[in-house]
C-alpha cells in the first residue's frame, strides 16, 4: 500500500482530476462554501486552479509547483488554494478563463486566477514555470508579488476585480444585436459570404483552417459539406474534405487503435497533443458519417467504425456510459503509449512486413517526432500500392495484420490514466455520433450502443420527481446541476434516436427538456439561453455562451432544437424564437463563421426551408432506415406505424397498404411515394 506524506481535502472528492492532486502539500479546497468562507474570516485572496485530467500541462505544473514543500508553504501561507475541474464545472472555467482572457489577451489550462474573497478576479494566467522562462515570471515570483500587492494595495486590486467583473457581466451582450437590424440576413447571399470568409482561413495544402496549432473544427467543416449540397460548389467540398483526410492521415488519428486526439501541435497533423477527449470523437465521427452519405467513400465509413471499435474498447463501460477522456501522457511523458520506434516494429513485425509499413507510415531510424515515430501516412494507400507495384488488396491486408500485432503488443505498455467520470453532455454529444452513424452506414450495433447509453443517462443522471438532470457521474454518485450545455445535447440526442428509431416517445423526452430549458435558463430580454440554470447561486456571474468552440454552444444548438421541435409539435413561438436568436447573431456570424459555425448551420435551414418528411405504414420503419441513408442535411422525419393524430405531420396521412413517403413543407405534401431513390427529386 503507497504511503502519502500529504493528503488534503480533496481526496473525498470523485472527480479523477481532483484526486490527482488530493496528496499535494498545498492545503487544497475544492468549490465551495467552506473555502470561501476561510478567505473572508482571515481576509486572504483565494488561488483557483483549473484544469482537467488528460492536460499535459496541469501535469507539469503540479510536477514542478504543486508537489513543491516550499513553493506549497507558500500557497497555503498566502491563499486559499482551490482546486476545480474545468469538466465538472464548465460554469466556473467559463467566468474565470474570460476574465484571464481579458487580462491577458490569452487562456488556456492549467488556468491560475486570483480572486477577492467574495469570488472577483483581479489576476490570473495559465501556466507559470517553477523559475523565470518563456519570458514568464516564476510561479514563486508570482505568488510573493500578489501578496505583497493584496497586503499593501488593496484599493487597486477592489478596483481591478470591479472592472473585471463589470466586463464578464457587459460582454454577455457581445454579438448580439437587435433582431431588426439583421431581418435581411436571411438570404443565400449570406450564406455565400459565411462560406467565402471561412476559406480565406482555410489551409488548402494540409486542410483545416488557420495556422497551428489546429482544431479539427467540425462544424466549419460540416457548414462547407452543407453549402456544397445547396449550391454545388465544389471549393468547399474539397476543403471539407481535405481537411477530414489530412486529419484521418495524420497523427491526430490514432493509426493503431483508432480515435482522435485533441489537436495538432502543427500544421500537418503529424503531432498532437496526445490527450483523447470523447467529445471530438463524437463531432468528427458526426461529421464523417455527413461526409460518406455525401461521398459514399469508404474511407469515412472505415474511420468511423476503427473509432467506434476504440470506443467500446476503452471508452465505454458495461451500462453504456462513455468515459470523459484519455492522458496525454504515460509514464511521465507525453505520448509515450502511442509512439514507436523502428527498431521495435522490426522487432515485433519481422523484417518483411516491418519494411512495408514502416514505409506507408514514414517510420525512421531518426524518427519523425521528438525521435521516435508518429504513425502518419503521407501518400493515399492507392498511390502507394501503385509506386510500389503492390496490389492494393495485399496491401491493406498486410497494413490491417500489422496494425492489429502492434495493437496488441501496445496493450502491454503502461496504459494513459481514463478520466473515468461520465458527463452528460459530452455523452449526449457520443450518443447523436451513434446515430448518425447508424445512419450512415446502416450497423445496427450502432443504434443499440445508443439506445442503450440513452436508458443509462436516464437512470444514473435524472430526478425523475423533478425533472432535473445532473451534470457528472462516477462511483454511482451524479453530482451538479446540469447546465445549458446538457439540456441542449441531450435535447438533440433524444431528436436524432427518434430519427433512426421511429419512436415519438424521444421527441416528448426531447419536449420537456426544452420546457426546462425555458423555464430555468431563458433570459427573457434577448431570448438567448445562461450557461447555469437560475436555481444555481454559486457563480459572480451568469454567463451567456454563444460561441461554437471546441464543442457546440448550448444555444446554437437549443436554437436548432427549437426549431425542430417547433416544426415537429407545431409550436411557433419556438420557431419564431430560434429565428430570432440566429437574426441577432446573423452579422457576427458571417463575420466570423469559424467561432460560430454551427449557428450558420441554422442559418442554413432557416435559408433554404426545413423540409418534413413523414414515412407511414407497417413496414415504415424498414423504410425509415432507407431514407436515412440519404444524404439529406436539413430535415424533420418521422416515421410511424399507426396514426399519430398528436402529431401535426402524421396526421391525416394514410397507414394502409405499402409504406408511403411523404415530403413535405409547412404540412403541406407533396404525392406520396414508395421509393427511397425518388426522394430527392422531391426534395428541390
Amino acid at each position: 500500500m503507497e504511503i502519502h506524506q500529504h493528503t488534503n481535502r480533496l481526496i473525498h472528492e470523485t472527480s479523477p482530476y481532483l484526486l490527482q492532486h488530493a496528496h499535494n502539500p498545498v492545503d487544497w479546497f475544492p468549490w465551495g462554501e467552506e473555502a470561501l468562507e476561510k478567505a473572508k474570516k482571515e481576509n486572504k485572496p483565494v488561488l483557483v486552479s483549473i484544469g482537467y485530467a488528460a492536460c499535459h500541462w496541469c501535469h507539469v505544473m503540479e510536477r514542478e509547483s504543486f508537489e513543491n514543500e516550499e513553493t506549497a508553504n507558500l500557497m497555503n501561507q498566502y491563499f486559499v488554494n482551490i482546486k476545480i475541474d474545468r469538466e465538472e464545472r464548465p460554469d466556473i472555467d467559463h467566468i474565470y478563463m474570460d476574465a484571464v482572457q481579458a487580462m491577458t489577451g490569452s487562456g488556456g489550462w492549467p488556468l491560475n486566477v486570483f480572486l477577492t474573497p467574495d469570488g472577483r478576479p483581479f489576476y490570473g494566467g495559465t501556466y507559470f514555470p517553477p523559475v523565470r522562462a518563456f519570458n514568464r515570471s516564476s510561479w514563486r515570483e508570482i505568488l510573493e508579488a500578489i501578496h505583497t500587492a493584496y497586503s499593501e494595495k488593496k484599493d487597486e486590486i477592489e478596483d481591478q476585480a470591479n472592472k473585471l467583473t463589470e466586463h464578464l457581466t457587459t460582454s454577455n451582450a457581445f454579438g448580439i444585436a437587435a433582431t431588426e437590424k439583421y431581418e435581411g440576413s436571411f438570404a443565400e447571399n449570406t450564406l455565400i459570404e459565411i462560406a467565402t470568409n471561412l476559406l480565406k482561413t482555410a489551409d488548402t495544402t494540409w486542410g483545416g483552417f488557420g495556422a497551428a496549432p489546429k482544431f479539427p473544427q467540425t462544424f466549419s467543416i460540416q457548414f462547407l459539406l452543407r453549402h456544397y449540397h445547396f449550391t454545388k460548389d465544389e471549393k468547399n467540398l474539397q476543403q471539407a474534405l481535405l481537411s477530414l483526410d489530412k486529419m484521418i492521415y495524420g497523427g491526430i488519428y490514432d493509426q493503431v487503435g483508432g480515435g482522435f486526439a485533441r489537436y495538432s501541435t502543427d500544421e500537418k497533423w503529424l503531432a498532437p497533443h496526445f490527450e483523447k477527449m470523447l467529445y471530438d470523437n463524437a463531432l468528427l465521427m458526426s461529421v464523417l458519417a455527413e461526409a460518406f452519405q455525401l461521398t459514399g467513400n469508404d474511407l469515412y465509413s472505415n474511420i468511423i467504425h476503427h473509432t467506434m471499435q476504440f470506443i467500446q474498447r476503452e471508452m465505454m463501460n458495461e451500462e453504456g456510459g462513455f468515459y470523459s477522456a484519455l492522458d496525454a501522457d504515460s509514464e511521465g511523458v507525453e505520448g509515450k503509449f502511442y509512439t514507436w520506434s523502428k527498431a521495435e516494429v522490426y522487432d515485433v513485425l519481422g523484417a518483411a512486413d516491418a519494411q512495408t509499413f514502416c514505409e506507408f507510415y514514414g517510420i525512421t531510424e531518426n524518427g519523425n517526432w521528438e525521435h521516435t515515430n508518429i504513425l502518419w501516412v503521407q501518400k493515399p494507400i492507392q498511390q502507394f500500392a501503385a509506386e510500389k507495384q503492390i496490389g492494393e488488396t495485399e496491401l491493406r491486408n498486410l497494413l490491417e495484420a500489422s496494425r492489429l500485432i502492434l495493437l496488441e503488443r501496445r496493450g502491454k505498455r503502461v496504459r494513459p490514466m481514463l478520466d473515468d467520470k461520465i458527463s452528460l453532455g459530452w455523452n449526449a454529444l457520443m450518443n447523436i455520433a451513434c446515430c448518425k452513424a447508424y445512419a450512415a452506414t446502416g450497423l445496427a450495433a450502432y443504434k443499440d450502443i445508443a439506445i442503450k447509453n440513452s436508458i443509462f443517462l436516464e437512470a444514473s443522471f435524472l430526478d425523475v420527481s423533478t425533472g432535473i438532470w445532473f451534470h457528472t457521474h462516477k462511483n454511482g454518485i451524479s453530482k451538479y446541476p446540469a447546465f445549458l450545455d446538457d439540456y441542449a445535447y441531450m435535447a438533440s440526442a433524444y431528436i436524432h434516436l427518434q430519427e433512426i428509431t421511429g419512436n415519438s416517445e424521444y421527441l416528448q423526452k426531447a419536449k420537456k427538456l426544452a420546457q426546462i430549458a425555458e423555464e430555468n435558463f431563458l433570459d427573457e430580454s434577448s431570448g438567448f439561453f445562461f450557461f447555469t440554470s437560475k436555481t444555481q447561486k454559486d457563480v459572480i456571474v451568469r454567463k451567456k455562451e454563444v460561441y461554437d468552440g471546441a464543442t457546440p454552444s448550448g444555444n446554437s444548438t437549443m436554437a436548432i432544437n427549437l426549431n425542430y421541435l417547433g416544426i415537429i409539435f407545431n409550436e411557433l413561438k419556438w420557431i419564431d424564437q430560434a429565428r430570432k436568436m440566429a437574426q441577432q447573431l446573423a452579422d457576427v456570424v458571417t463575420r466570423y463563421p469559424s467561432s460560430f459555425a454551427n449557428w450558420a448551420c441554422l442559418l442554413q435551414q432557416f435559408i433554404y426551408g426545413v423540409p418534413e418528411i413523414a414515412i407511414t405504414g407497417d413496414k415504415a420503419l424498414d423504410l425509415l432506415s432507407e431514407v436515412m441513408r440519404e444524404y439529406i442535411p436539413i430535415k424533420v422525419i418521422q416515421a410511424a406505424t399507426f396514426s399519430q393524430e398528436t402529431f401535426p405531420l402524421l396526421a391525416g396521412k394514410s397507414f394502409q397498404g405499402p409504406p408511403s413517403i411523404y415530403v413535405c413543407k409547412n404540412y403541406s405534401c407533396k404525392k406520396p411515394i414508395q421509393n427511397v431513390k425518388e426522394i430527392k427529386s422531391l426534395l428541390i
